[in-house]
């Protein structure tokens, strides 16, 4: 069985945000093209996104860029890649899994000038043997600088395009995203914040960013919108946790909280009222209370004692003296 090229590819315009692409000295990597079925899918235009059969074909085309004064030599390859503990997780060098047994990236590498730039093309060739659900990888822009009489220290510089590939028949599964159970803190420091629990609902992993709005707080102020802390990936069906940091200035409310979380074409909103208090702090409030409460009513039920032993103290005939009636004196 042959393999099939599918797709209609359109370029993309935007580049992927990789935190070494920003400063001096450094290299870059990104998609130069997307399928024109994802042209709404922001995850598409910056990642390998995609739904395929087993034993089908596709081609992307990157750009690598030398930022640096000095030249390059820029290797490129594909390694495994996996979603724990609420994030996109980088595997070791070297790391195979199924996916990158079916990438290959071409040229293997590239001798670039100094602020040069030039093309490589991935081509991914999934087995017609290939079992359904979503795989990861990573496509590595690294480039190697040995220790010299110059560099005491060798440095390792790389650059990543994210792949999320699913594989089965038929439509590509459901991508969809809930989000739970929001509440604001205050951590011991003042320093205030929202979180709010997140279920992944469908058979596609979720980046999530988003935004927090708060209105109608103390005499009817707002604020934000507050960016998320950092984005989390949520593997299919499983639960995060995001939190968005706050203005330590606000106070602590209560405040009408309107979450907003996307993950590619996928928006969904949640409201809620929270309070900016720290948790701890309020139990530590709600024990003294409870405590001083206790003391109160212990020394009110210690006086009301006494007071009844008075009472009774008073009604009780005297003893101990002595009466001359009934006594005859010679």
């Amino acid at each position: 069985m042959a393999a099939i090229a599918v797709g209609v590819l359109a370029p993309v315009g935007i580049t992927s945000a990789r935190a070494a692409d920003k400063g001096p000295g450094s290299i870059g990597i990104r998609l130069l093209e997307a399928p024109v079925a994802r042209r709404n899918d922001p995850r598409a235009r910056m990642y390998i996104v995609d739904h395929l059969k087993p034993g089908t074909t596709i081609k992307r085309g990157i750009e690598i860029s030398n930022k640096s004064s000095a030249a390059r030599r820029i290797d490129l390859y594909a390694a495994a890649a996996s979603i724990e503990n609420n994030g996109f997780t980088f595997a070791a060098k070297g790391t195979p899994n199924e996916l990158t047994r079916w990438t290959r990236v071409e040229p293997p590498f590239a001798n670039l000038r100094p602020h040069s730039k030039a093309k490589a093309k991935i081509t991914i060739n999934v087995s017609r043997f290939a079992r359904a659900g979503e795989r990861y990888a990573v496509v590595w822009a690294e480039n190697r600088v040995a220790a010299d009489a110059t560099h005491n220290i060798g440095s390792i510089t790389r650059v990543g395009l994210r792949i999320y590939l699913d594989i089965g028949p038929g439509g590509e599964p459901l991508a969809d995203f809930k989000i739970e159970k929001m509440k604001g803190a205050r951590d011991k420091h003042g320093r205030p914040s929202t979180t709010a629990a997140v279920r992944n609902l469908g058979s596609r992993a979720v980046d999530l960013n988003g935004t927090l709005d708060l209105r109608d707080g103390p005499g009817g102020i707002s604020a934000g919108p507050f960016p998320l802390d950092s984005g989390i990936t949520l593997a299919p069906h499983g639960t995060g946790t995001v939190t968005v940091a706050l203005d330590p200035r606000l106070p602590d409310g209560p405040w009408k909280a309107k979450l907003t979380l996307r993950s590619g074409p996928v928006e969904r909103t949640s409201t809620a009222t929270v309070t900016l208090t720290n948790e701890k702090a309020r139990s530590r409030t709600l024990l003294y209370v409870a405590a001083a409460g206790v003391i109160a009513l212990a020394a009110c039920a210690l006086a009301l004692v006494r007071l009844r032993r008075h009472q009774r103290n008073s009604q009780r005939p005297a003893t101990g003296t002595t009466s001359s009636e009934g006594k005859c004196h010679s």
